[in-house]
C-alpha cells in the first residue's frame, strides 16, 4: 500500500481559494458561512491562582494547639486560621471575609 502524495501548503490553499473567485458556481453549490462559537468561559481559577499568600510564624505550642483543634473538629487549620481573621475584622468593625470576596460561605 502506498502513502498517498504529501501536500504542500502552497496547494492546500490554492484549492480552498480558486484565483477567479468570479467564476460561476456549480449549480446546487450553496456557499455556508459557519457562525463563531463564543469563547469559551475561563475556568474558575484556583485559590492558589487567585489569592496572595502569607507566612505567620508560630511557637512550637500554639501550633500544636492550632493542629489539634483541626483535627479534633475534623477541619484544615486554614479554615481556623480564616475563622479567627473573621472574628478579628468583626471586632474592628469591618467587613467579613464573605462580604469581601461576595462569595457564600461554605
Amino acid at each position: 500500500m502506498s502513502k498517498p502524495p504529501k501536500l504542500s501548503l502552497a496547494a492546500i490553499v490554492a484549492s480552498a481559494n480558486p484565483p477567479d473567485r468570479h467564476a460561476a458556481r456549480p449549480q446546487g453549490a450553496e456557499i455556508v458561512t459557519l457562525a463563531l462559537a463564543p469563547p469559551a468561559a475561563k475556568p474558575a481559577a484556583t485559590l492558589k491562582q487567585r489569592a496572595r499568600q502569607i507566612s505567620v510564624y508560630l511557637e512550637p505550642p500554639v501550633y500544636d494547639q492550632l493542629r489539634d483543634l483541626a483535627y479534633a473538629e475534623r477541619t484544615k487549620m486554614h479554615a481556623l486560621m480564616l475563622e479567627g481573621l473573621d472574628l478579628l475584622f468583626k471586632q474592628r468593625g469591618a467587613r467579613s471575609i464573605a462580604q469581601l470576596t461576595d462569595t457564600p460561605p461554605r
